[in-house]
C-alpha cells in the first residue's frame, strides 16, 4: 500500500506580552489582565479561535510546549501552495489578536483588534522533511505616537511535517455493500468489499450458534444489559452491521449495532440521554474481539445536529467490555454533513516514534498491561472519514495516519468506524421520517 503525501502545518507555544501602562488602573492588576484571544487563518480552511495566555513584560519565553491549531494540507492544497496555480504567492498564516471577550455583541466583535502577523508559507520539500517556519517573538500592532515600540508583542511558533496517509473511499453507500477502493494520485484499487446486514432480533438468535463471525451474532456477548428482546420499544432501529472482507473473502474488521436507536419519550428523535451504540470488532481466534465502541445521537436546538462520542475498549482481551478511553466527542450537521476526526495532536499527548500500529490491532505487538496503553501507539492525525448531510448519497473517503497501519487489517477497524458514523446519520433521522429499503429489517414496519 502506498500512501498519498499530506503536511501538517503546526501552531504552537503562544503567549502575548503587553506593553504596560505608566499608571496601572488599580494596585497590583496587570495592564493586561483582560482576556485575549487570537484567530487564525488559512486561505480555504476554516478560522481556528484559541485564547492567549498573557506574560509580564519581563518573561523570556512560554513554558512548556502547547499546540494551538493544526491545518492539514492534501496534494491539491500542496501544489496551490507551492505554486502551480494562479494563486501561487499568497501563502501565508496569518494571526488576528484581540484583546476583550470572544463573542460578537449586537452583530459586531466582542473583542479589540490589536494587530495582525503574518507568517510565509514555504512548503516546498516539506512532503518528506519537517521545517520550522517561525519560532519566537515577534511584533503586534503598532504603540503610542511617537513610540518605536510595539503595543504587543506575540510569541510563536509554525512548522511543517510531513503526515502521510492511506486513503480509501467507499464505491457506493454502505448500506449497499459496496466495495472500498484504496486512492493514490489517479490509481483507484479495490482492497475491501463489504457485506451490510439488517437483521432482526429472532434472526440473529437463530445463527448465534452456526456462525462465529457473524459480527450480530458475536456481539450478543455484550447486550447483557440491555434486557430481553420483548422488554424493547417496538419503535427502534436495530440489528444493522456491516463487516468488511479482504479480496480473498476473509472478514477482517466489522460494526455492529448493539444498542438499539431508539426515541426518547414522547419524542420522534434519538437523544444524547439515550444514545444507540455500535461495536467495532476485529477477529481473533476465530470469534470477533471488540476494538471500540462509538455512540450517537441526535443534538437539540437551531443547530440541529448527530452527536457522537467514541472510545476504544482496554479489556479487549479479557472476559468483558472493561472501559472506555475516549478520543472523540463532537457533532456533524444533520443537513451538510461534515468530517469525522480522530487527531490526538491538540491533547498534548505524545508516543514513541516508532510507533505504527493501534495497540489493539490484530497483528500488533502491543503490550495490554501497559499503563500508556492505547497513547502508546496514537500520535498526531489518526483517521478522518467524510460524512454526507441526510438524505444526502454519501460514499465516504478514509484518510487513515500511516503511524497506525502496519497491515490491511489495521486499515479494515477505521473503515469499518467510517461505515458506522455514516450509518448513525441515518439511524437518528426523526422517526417520522422512513428510512429507505435496504436499512429496514424485513417484516419489520417500525422503522
Amino acid at each position: 500500500m502506498d500512501p498519498c503525501p499530506f503536511v501538517r502545518v503546526l501552531v504552537g507555544n503562544l503567549a502575548l506580552k503587553i506593553a504596560a501602562a505608566s499608571k496601572p488602573a488599580r494596585t497590583g492588576v496587570h495592564p493586561s489582565s483582560s482576556p485575549c484571544f487570537c484567530e487564525i487563518r488559512l486561505r480555504n480552511f476554516p478560522v481556528q479561535t484559541v485564547m492567549l495566555p498573557l506574560l509580564s513584560p519581563e518573561s523570556a519565553v512560554p513554558e512548556g510546549q502547547t499546540l494551538a491549531a493544526t491545518f492539514h494540507l492534501g496534494r491539491e492544497e500542496l501544489e496551490r501552495l507551492a505554486g502551480k496555480t494562479l494563486f501561487a504567492g499568497r501563502a501565508k498564516l496569518t494571526l488576528a489578536i484581540y484583546t476583550g471577550r470572544r463573542g460578537t455583541t449586537c452583530g459586531m466583535s466582542s473583542g479589540k483588534l490589536l494587530g495582525k502577523v503574518s507568517v510565509p508559507l514555504e512548503l516546498e520539500g516539506t512532503e518528506s522533511r519537517p521545517c520550522v517556519l517561525q519560532n519566537g517573538w515577534v511584533a503586534v500592532g503598532k504603540g503610542k505616537v511617537g513610540s518605536a515600540k510595539p503595543a504587543a508583542q506575540l510569541h510563536l511558533s509554525v512548522k511543517a511535517e510531513p503526515d502521510p496517509r492511506f486513503v480509501f473511499e467507499f464505491d457506493g453507500e454502505p448500506e449497499c455493500s459496496p466495495q472500498v477502493l484504496q486512492i493514490h494520485g489517479n490509481i483507484r484499487q479495490p482492497v475491501f468489499t463489504c457485506k451490510f446486514n439488517c437483521k432482526s432480533g429472532a434472526e440473529r438468535n437463530s445463527r448465534s450458534r452456526s456462525l462465529q463471525l457473524d459480527p450480530c451474532s458475536s456481539s450478543r456477548s455484550w447486550l447483557g444489559s440491555l434486557g430481553c428482546e420483548k422488554d424493547r420499544p417496538s419503535k427502534e432501529r436495530k440489528g444493522w452491521s456491516i463487516t468488511i472482507h479482504d479480496l480473498s473473502g476473509s472478514p477482517v474488521a466489522a460494526a455492529s449495532m448493539v444498542t438499539p436507536f431508539v426515541p426518547s419519550p414522547g419524542s420522534d428523535r434519538v437523544s444524547r440521554s439515550n444514545p444507540g451504540a455500535w461495536l467495532i470488532l476485529r477477529p481473533s481466534d476465530g470469534t470477533w474481539k471488540p476494538w471500540g465502541r462509538l455512540e450517537a445521537w441526535r443534538e437539540r436546538g437551531s443547530g440541529d445536529a448527530l452527536g457522537h462520542r467514541f472510545e476504544l475498549i482496554t479489556d479487549a482481551l479479557g472476559g468483558g467490555m472493561g472501559s472506555g478511553i475516549p478520543l472523540v466527542e463532537s457533532t456533524l450537521s444533520m443537513s451538510k454533513g461534515g468530517k469525522f476526526t480522530i487527531d490526538m495532536g491538540g491533547t498534548g499527548r505524545s508516543t514513541p516514534a516508532s510507533s505504527c500500529s493501534p495497540a489493539c490491532s490484530p497483528r500488533s505487538s502491543g503490550d495490554f498491561g501497559n499503563s500508556l496503553w492505547p497513547f502508546c501507539a496514537y500520535r498526531g492525525f489518526v483517521m478522518g472519514s467524510t460524512v454526507e448531510g441526510e438524505g444526502k448519497c454519501s460514499k465516504p473517503v478514509v484518510q487513515i495516519g500511516v503511524q497506525h497501519v502496519s497491515c490491511m487489517e489495521d486499515a479494515a477497524v477505521f473503515v469499518a468506524l467510517s461505515a458506522a458514523i455514516d450509518l448513525s446519520m441515518d439511524a437518528c433521522r426523526l422517526f417520522s421520517q422512513k428510512l429507505r429499503k435496504e436499512l429496514c429489517v424485513p417484516h419489520d414496519n417500525s422503522a
